[in-house]
């Protein structure tokens, strides 16, 4: 198969000095984005006890801990500023995302010890759900870093039960592990309650040697025989019961060592308990990714910072978002699948670490004359919206993709699918419903970027996380915005039948008019990248020049353990897109 693969047509070109100059506007906006992203991210890492207060009890932070574990430059954190409760720690106090650990990918997660010593939070469970779903759609080890004080009691409404409370992180790690997918947890510190059960559901436990699990803490115990209420003799005996178990905590190395075994090792050291973790790497599950490479990896013709000048800011405004995938994949090199049919689309295979992998994308601009051909003239065509050919396309593209074991990238920019009774006829609705059939029957790890517009019922079909059991995850960019539909467009559709009685009575339009103002205003503030991150309608906002690293990391992950496998001669993509 190297004369499909090897040498692929190259695409893009290189951006003039004038070109550049342009739009150094554009570039300086985006900036500006990235910027506040950053500042957020740096609000999130210094959240809770300050890093010296950590040390200086002779311990290392969650941060700490993730830079002496990881290989060096492969940590890609996800869900940084996500806080879907808005809690007031303003994080749900878990840090996560994809690392390398001796070479070999995994998700790694760990409790922020500096939050209330790494609490059970509101909007934690989501987040851990969003960990365990991760780890199965990729089919890669879970790697924990356990050290959690239990449940924030005085909210244990936001965290304990409900068909998504924490309880169902237990329920995922066995799911993960009936699927054949190892979590290795590090535990440290004191883990009562909720946090005993999460240092014990993982399938390895290693531990320091001052740490412990239970059921319950010091606390729990002290208060088990309440007389209904609280009196002097009462807090005099439970300051006496918070005494002995502070000094004895329930659950130590002593119990879960020595007695029931549950730690397979103890360290004395924070630092042997990573290198364990790191040991224990080398034993989990994966390839050699030489294995399923079809080429060696190479850096694209040009460089990612382009990005900034090639992708507009304003949102009304087109791009060439051939040129934009040309700076993020092996070599600016592809194989277009059906070029010409339905343009609206890219569809098309690309190598990332020199691994195949499937692309998707909106184009924008205006579309050939006579397109969409079911308009028959009526209306032109014009990029980021979905019209029957593109639909069709990418459910075959998506089908075969499938069926040759392909991985899916998903790049959107959409502002919807097109509408009314001439798009009705031309089966739209089904075709979008179908498009979510074909991606559900794939069984390939997708992640989608969100380049510029996700919006209405197209952010679902295109590989978005709300309609799709595969998406690993998504991100966002500087330009990311989610909307059911325009802030403008939902104005007109909630004022519109308003404005018309105000004008039939007299009366002046003018308070209709600043309602609609509004309204415009909200989803443009409840849309911009920073929101759809605290939200979770994006698991992180990356900037432009990490883009590859990411795509690099999902790729190298996905084939790392997969699940089947197509023999690079079995498969039939490149061999229609070739004729």
């Amino acid at each position: 198969m190297h004369p499909y693969f090897k040498n692929m047509p190259t695409f893009g070109k290189a951006l003039s000095d004038k070109k550049k100059a342009k739009a150094e506007d554009n570039k300086q906006s985006i900036l500006e984005v990235e910027a506040k992203i950053a500042e957020e991210i740096e609000r999130v890492k210094n959240a809770g006890l300050p890093a010296e207060k950590i040390h200086s009890r002779g311990q290392l932070t969650i941060w700490d801990r993730i830079e002496k574990l990881v290989d060096p430059g492969t940590f890609r954190p996800l869900h940084i500023l996500y806080n879907p409760k808005n809690n007031e720690e303003g994080t749900t106090g878990v840090v996560d995302g994809l690392a390398k650990i001796e070479g070999k990918w995994c998700v790694l997660a760990g409790f922020d010890n500096k939050v209330m010593a790494g609490a059970w939070i509101a909007g934690q469970a989501e987040n851990q759900l969003r960990i365990t779903d991760l780890a199965k759609r990729l089919h890669i080890p879970l790697v924990w870093l356990v050290n959690c004080s239990g449940v924030k009691l005085t909210e244990q409404e936001e965290v304990y039960a409900d068909r998504r409370g924490n309880g169902t992180t237990f329920f995922r790690h066995a799911e993960l592990e009936t699927k054949g997918i190892p979590i290795l947890a590090g535990i440290w510190g004191t883990n009562p309650a909720g946090g005993g059960y999460q240092g014990i559901s993982p399938t390895y436990l290693i531990a320091h040697k001052d740490c412990n699990i239970a059921v319950g803490g010091g606390g729990i115990v002290g208060g088990m025989s309440p007389k209904g209420g609280f009196d002097v003799e009462g807090a005099e005996q439970l300051i006496e019961a918070t005494r002995h178990f502070k000094e004895v905590p329930p659950g130590s190395v002593g119990i879960h060592y020595d007695k029931t075994g549950f730690f397979k090792e103890v360290h004395d050291t924070e630092e042997g308990v990573l290198n364990s973790i790191r040991r224990h790497m080398t034993q989990m599950p994966a390839y050699d990714l030489d294995f399923f490479r079809v080429d060696e990896p190479k850096e694209p013709l040009f460089p990612a910072d382009d990005l900034y000048y090639l992708v507009n800011f304003n949102q009304k405004m087109s791009y060439d978002f051939d040129q934009c995938l040309a700076r993020l994949v092996d070599g600016s090199e592809h194989m277009e699948f059906k070029p010409g049919y339905g343009p609206e689309i890219y569809t098309g295979l690309v190598k990332m670490s020199g691994l195949v992998m499937g692309v998707i994308g909106n184009r924008q601009g205006f579309l050939p004359p006579g397109y969409p051909e079911y308009a028959n003239g009526e209306y032109m065509g014009i990029g980021g919206k979905l019209y029957r050919q593109g639909l069709i396309k990418m459910n075959e593209f998506v089908t075969l993709c499938g069926r040759d074991r392909v991985p899916i990238i998903w790049f959107q920019d959409t502002s919807g699918i097109d509408v009314g009774d001439i798009a009705e006829q031309a089966e739209l609705l089904g075709l979008g419903q179908s498009l979510i059939y074909s991606i559900e029957q794939t069984g390939v790890p997708q992640m989608m970027v969100l380049l510029r517009k996700g919006t209405a019922a197209a952010h679902y079909v295109m590989g978005g996380p709300t309609a799709n059991n595969h998406n690993a995850f998504t991100l966002g960019t500087a330009t990311s915005e989610i909307y059911v539909m325009h802030g403008e467009t939902a104005a007109a559709a909630s004022f519109s039948r308003r404005l018309v009685k105000e004008k039939d009575a007299g009366r002046d339009l003018q308070p209709v008019i600043d309602k609609m103002n509004d309204l415009a205003q909200m989803y443009y503030d409840k849309s911009r990248p920073w929101y759809c991150a605290f939200r979770g309608f994006v698991d992180e906002v990356v900037n432009y020049p990490d883009l590859r690293s990411y795509l690099t990391a999902f790729a190298e992950a996905a084939y790392q353990n997969p699940t089947s496998l197509c023999p690079h001669h079995h498969m039939m993509l490149p061999r229609i897109i070739k004729g």
